[in-house]
């Protein structure tokens, strides 16, 4: 393993490589990427946010997003299967010390990968952890859990799961439990047309058992400590495809060898309009990661007064308001340019083999988590009458 006060670049750099190279050929594969996870943990990618006593880098947020995007360019898909996995950390950073919370960043460190299982097929609105139908049940000094959670993106590659759910009284209750607990069932049925290797599937709990000490009674954590988190993950993997998209449109040219008859140069990587296209959406990729590690930046000064209890409401809003409008300005340019990238190559980019329709698709899938409008207008009337942003994961 890398070394608590390593973040482990150079490793990270070369298993990426790897990655990036079979992409297009693993995203219309049957099989799902284990092994890339197995890869990842002997980088120390996935203990960057680990405290450094409990065997991690304690990485500033602007490292992290700066490594998921990396990881993103190689694939989305195993950098979205990592959510729940970061999202957990981050809550825990803002957990009161005790033996549970050390023994679950001991085992992030040594390895473990957490999945989740928070969302449900049901009439409660996204993010309504009241309105959970999951049941947690008192059995005796211990629990039992049951319900139905979708949307389980990287449970299929993890080692612990995070559910939540309810109690009996309606108190918010979660967990994290091993996914080989009897009860526990995850299926890969994620049938969207982006993403399709990310793991978000169905998982099942038929009176799963839990310890006390696994359950935790309480809501969910600061939300600018986990939901401007979550935002801003998923905008950092749309970054990762636009550069994919931007390295395969430089290929695409380089390799092209025959121009068209009205063209103006006999060779289409000399041919001006084709050249300016290669250079916009460069310049998009450029953009969409300067906006993002700038506000991981702000991210990073918000987390440095939550830990000092110095957190104001302006501040707070701040962050959750640039987090907003990353994703409404990065998706425009990353869709632009998975579009653009076929003007580039012309009609053999086209091709199933070539698989670039895979950038859009999945670019599509990750803007579509939330709506791009609703968050425009919640960012206008902030900026405008000073409404406060909305108190849950989405901003």
């Amino acid at each position: 393993m890398t070394q608590p006060t390593e973040v482990g670049q150079q490793d990270l750099a070369e298993v990426l490589s790897g990655l990036e190279a079979d992409a297009a050929q693993r995203e219309q594969a049957p099989e799902r990427p284990h092994a890339v996870l197995d890869e990842l943990r002997r980088t120390g990618l996935l203990k960057l946010r680990v405290p450094r006593e409990h065997g991690g880098a304690d990485a500033t947020l602007r490292e992290v997003f700066a490594a998921l995007i990396d990881v993103a360019r190689a694939d989305s898909n195993v950098a979205q299967a990592l959510r729940a996995h970061f999202a957990y950390i981050e809550g825990l950073r803002f957990t009161p010390d005790s033996p549970a919370r050390s023994a679950a960043l001991d085992r992030i460190a040594g390895g473990s990968v957490i999945g989740n299982a928070i969302t449900e097929p049901s009439g409660a609105a996204a993010g309504d952890f009241a309105g959970l139908s999951t049941q947690f049940v008192r059995d005796g000094e211990q629990w039992t859990i049951t319900g139905t959670k979708f949307y389980s993106t990287g449970t299929l590659y993890a080692d612990q799961v995070w559910v939540w759910g309810v109690t009996e009284d309606g108190v918010p209750a979660s967990a994290l439990i091993p996914l080989d607990r009897p009860g526990i069932t995850v299926v890969d049925d994620w049938d969207g047309f982006g993403q399709r290797a990310s793991g978000s599937g169905t998982t099942h709990f038929d009176r799963a058992p839990a310890t006390a000490d696994e359950v935790v009674l309480a809501g969910p954590a600061p939300r600018l400590a986990v939901g401007s988190f979550l935002q801003l993950f998923l905008t950092a993997v749309v970054v990762g495809n636009l550069e994919a998209v931007s390295n395969d449109a430089q290929a695409l040219l380089r390799g092209r060898s025959r121009g068209i008859s009205h063209g103006t140069t006999e060779l289409p990587r000399h041919d001006p309009v084709l050249l300016q296209q290669v250079g916009d959406i460069a310049s998009k990729a450029y953009a969409a990661r300067a906006i993002v590690l700038d506000a991981a930046s702000l991210l990073d000064h918000v987390d440095a007064r939550l830990h000092a209890g110095e957190l104001d409401g302006a501040v707070a809003q701040q962050a959750g308001r640039r987090v907003a409008e990353a994703k409404i300005s990065i998706e425009r340019l990353a869709l632009a340019a998975a579009t653009a990238l076929f003007e580039v190559g012309g009609a053999s980019a086209t091709r199933t083999g070539a698989n670039l329709d895979r950038h859009w698709r999945n670019i599509r899938t990750l803007a579509s988590h939330n709506s791009t409008r609703i968050k425009a207008r919640v960012v206008g009337d902030h900026i405008i009458n000073g409404a406060d942003l909305p108190d849950n994961t989405y901003f």
